[in-house]
């Protein structure tokens, strides 16, 4: 087991996800990928439901229940794209950016937690090889 790659992922998965039930999921009542398109549209304002789904890989129906949920706890909206009446834009709504900063300002003592066992540079190293493994490009 000691050479598994997916066992020890498994293994710090349940760390980070201990953490994050910690300081996350129980104060906020926000699941995993509630979080992260909270903070995909803190970071980028207003999304269409396909670039949330591609960044997220959710399938539409998936996304679709997502946004349905947010939406009935007033965190977003759909409206309609100024440029394109045809298409949706995704938008926090003013109790949803509290929630998501209130949020991402927990994440920073998290993320500090699971750091403090790394070296910067071997936590840029783990960013940059878990990113390859999930066949994406870190951001630099």
């Amino acid at each position: 087991m000691a050479r598994l790659l997916g066992y020890h992922v498994a293994q710090a998965a349940v760390v980070v996800y201990g953490r994050f039930e910690q300081h996350i999921h129980k104060p906020f009542d926000l699941r995993k990928v509630e979080f992260s398109l909270l903070m995909l549209l803190l970071a980028n304002g207003p999304l269409t439901p396909s670039q949330l789904a591609r960044t997220l890989t959710l399938g539409a129906p998936t996304l679709s229940m997502l946004l349905d949920r947010l939406q009935a706890r007033t965190l977003l909206r759909r409206e309609r794209n100024p440029r394109d009446g045809r298409s949706q834009h995704i938008v926090l709504t003013p109790k949803g950016r509290r929630l998501a900063q209130a949020s991402a300002d927990a994440a920073g003592p998290m993320e500090r937690e699971l750091q403090q066992r790394l070296t910067p540079a071997e936590h840029a190293m783990l960013i940059e090889l878990l990113a390859r493994v999930a066949g994406q490009r870190p951001a630099r």
